[in-house]
């Protein structure tokens, strides 16, 4: 298969500046700058059908197309590598491997929108992979490819690399924009206005994840129809960077044709079940995902093959269990990361996920009642009126369970204990 974001890959450093431009890197800008506009750039990406890979899966030339060539200037551009969603690691996968890949990518997004100041947006702990990107970004700069008047044209550009405060909810669109603000992290919200309208210190920001970003110099180079191809299937559109976690016996990240099935990225990507194991269950795309069964093991891995059975590909970190997992336990763990990390701003999150929790806890301790199965699908679908989208989110594995394992909590129920426990 054809690679987009490993193409370069070592196999024990980062690539250089000097191996990415050997490799074609920056031809894309290059060329933009001697002929392209804008509105052309923002058409490319749009026709390439590229959505943004960071979990919503919005169209990636629709959000850049939202800045007008009206709005008001200064203009920011972010790239969102926050990544605190319980498996997902691919963008520190991602910069480890071709940092300029992102590098390029962001200053092609900031052409498109006209934008003079960008913002490389990370999760605390990642640190070493903070310092990577500064000292690639000074290096871009001494190039001549970032800061003023950039590879002789009149289109200047900067990146400063800001770590986040280190909480599940900064990643979130409003509530990062909060948080460099200097403020409490809460999510923000007004009804028909976008960050693409007032973002960062309230002017247009363009916010796509640090995938996405990688995404756009190749479409640029190689064409919208070319990347369209790589795909394995017509709804897919790429390819993808999947994290495998858990009972494999390769844990990993891989790229792949979006569209691969399941069944083909566990057992021939990830060398398939540890062994003596079977497979039960996985969250396909984090811990903000339902479980899917063995029944389905052959779904197509894109957007609309996964919506079409109820589920989503948001980050596409693959979480895998086998048959010896108590699935109410894991989804136990996986509420009080949730309760944990919630901003406390509205009600359905703030009191909805800590009771979501109880109730899974009394399921999981030999205090559950019949009628607690009942509570948790009603009180997991009142996350709809929360506030954003990651109340949400945070009750799709109890959906799953319930879905899908219904018979393994009532089981814990008849039992008066976990069936999976040993004395």
């Amino acid at each position: 298969m054809e690679h987009v974001f490993f193409k370069n890959r070592r196999k024990d450093r980062p690539v250089t500046l000097e191996e990415y431009r050997a490799e074609g890197g920056y031809t894309a800008l290059a060329e933009t700058l001697r002929g392209r506009t804008p509105a052309e750039l923002c058409q490319m990406v749009a026709e390439s059908g590229l959505r943004g890979r960071g979990g919503a899966g919005f169209p990636t030339g629709m959000k850049w197309k939202a800045i007008p060539e009206s709005a008001p200037h200064p203009r920011y551009v972010i790239a969102n590598s926050d990544e605190m969603e319980p498996g997902t690691f691919k963008d520190r996968v991602l910069v480890n491997a071709d940092p300029h890949l992102v590098i390029e990518g962001m200053i092609l997004a900031a052409f498109a929108v006209s934008a003079s100041q960008g913002f490389f947006y990370i999760r605390p702990s990642y640190e070493k992979d903070a310092q990577l990107i500064e000292r690639e970004v000074e290096e871009a700069r001494r190039a001549g490819l970032l800061g003023n008047n950039i590879l002789g044209s009149d289109f200047s550009f900067d990146i400063t690399v800001h770590r986040s405060g280190g909480r599940y909810i900064c990643g979130e669109v409003s509530a990062l924009l909060q948080a460099m603000h200097g403020r409490r992290p809460n999510p923000r919200k007004i009804p028909g206005i976008y960050e693409t309208q007032i973002g960062l210190w309230g002017m247009p920001t363009l916010i796509n994840n640090a995938e996405t970003l990688a995404c756009v110099a190749p479409i640029i180079k190689n064409g919208p129809q070319w990347f369209k191809g790589l795909a394995r299937t017509e709804a897919g559109i790429g390819t993808k960077l999947f994290c495998v976690s858990g009972r494999v016996r390769r844990p990993g990240c891989y790229e792949l044709p979006m569209g691969t099935p399941l069944k083909e990225i566990i057992e021939n990507e990830a060398g398939g079940m540890s062994d003596g194991m079977e497979f039960k269950a996985c969250l396909p795309g984090g811990a903000s995902t339902r479980y899917m069964p063995k029944k389905f093991y052959d779904v197509p891995m894109d957007y609309d093959s996964l919506k079409k059975i109820g589920n989503r590909l948001g980050t596409s970190a693959i979480m895998v269990f086998d048959q010896n997992t108590c699935l109410v336990a894991a989804t136990l763990n996986l509420m009080d990361f949730f309760v944990r990390e919630s901003c406390g701003w509205c009600t359905p999150c703030r009191e909805g996920l800590p009771f979501l929790r109880h109730l899974l806890w009394q399921i999981e301790n030999g205090d559950g009642k019949d009628e607690h199965i009942d509570m948790l699908r009603s009180m997991a679908s009142q996350t709809v009126n929360a506030y954003c989208a990651l109340a949400m989110g945070a009750a799709e594995p109890v959906h799953g369970l319930l879905d899908h394992f219904e018979e393994e909590v009532r089981e814990h129920i008849r039992r008066k204990s976990c069936p999976f426990r040993r004395n």
